[in-house]
């Protein structure tokens, strides 16, 4: 399966996807608000945050703003992740279940991808982007390994990026950055000036 020209487009060159990961819907709710008013326009509710389709739906009707669903693991969350208003559909693997569904359901498909076989098999399923993930573990130039074999490809890093790590994922080929600790861990009143350091270093890395 091809991709879907009649999907929605993501302002991806945004560079930044900020993940709503929390232990009740409040915090999941300030978190997103606080994201919102830093100026991020991508927002993934992960489904292991309480209420995270209700916060979807509360989110998705908001101008500018894109909210997606996170750690879809089947195609009922896809379904209910649809129901709800999201645009995008992550997971943390490479899932047949999942990107068909999302792709069925007209939204945009964002598979976890950790090998070259994921990669291959996540195009075949009509998938869109790649999360490649953990990023960490995996490094910059183990990306650019896995790069060749499969050009024209969108690559998202999530899973331990640091402020020091974005040049380094950048010259390896990612467009952008899914961050949800980097971005949340020091509360509320952190959001603001982590989200600015984080578009700081993407832009300068990305003008390099």
């Amino acid at each position: 399966m091809g991709k879907d020209s009649s999907t929605v487009e993501l302002p991806i060159d945004s560079g930044l996807v900020a993940i709503i990961r929390s232990k009740t819907e409040n915090e999941g709710r300030e978190f997103a608000q606080a994201l919102v008013q830093a100026g991020v326009t991508l927002i993934e509710f992960t489904t292991t945050t309480p209420g995270a389709f209700k916060l979807i739906e509360e989110f998705a009707s908001k101008p500018g703003l894109y909210v997606g669903l996170g750690t879809a693991m089947n195609k009922k969350h896809v379904a209910k992740g649809k129901a709800a208003g999201a645009q995008f559909v992550i997971s943390p693997h490479t899932s047949k279940e999942v990107i068909r569904a999302t792709k069925k359901a007209g939204l945009i498909s964002i598979p976890g991808v950790a090998t070259p076989t994921d990669v291959a098999n996540a195009i075949e399923y009509g998938a869109d982007m790649m999360k490649f993930f953990p990023a960490s573990s995996l490094t910059p130039g183990y990306l650019k390994s896995v790069r060749d074999p499969f050009p024209g490809q969108t690559w998202l890093a999530t899973g331990g990026v640091t402020l020091e790590s974005v040049e380094p994922w950048i010259k390896a080929g990612v467009t952008a950055f899914g961050l949800g600790g980097p971005l949340t861990s020091g509360g509320i009143s952190e959001i603001s000036k982590r989200v600015s350091d984080f578009q700081a270093a993407i832009k300068n890395a990305k003008g390099n």
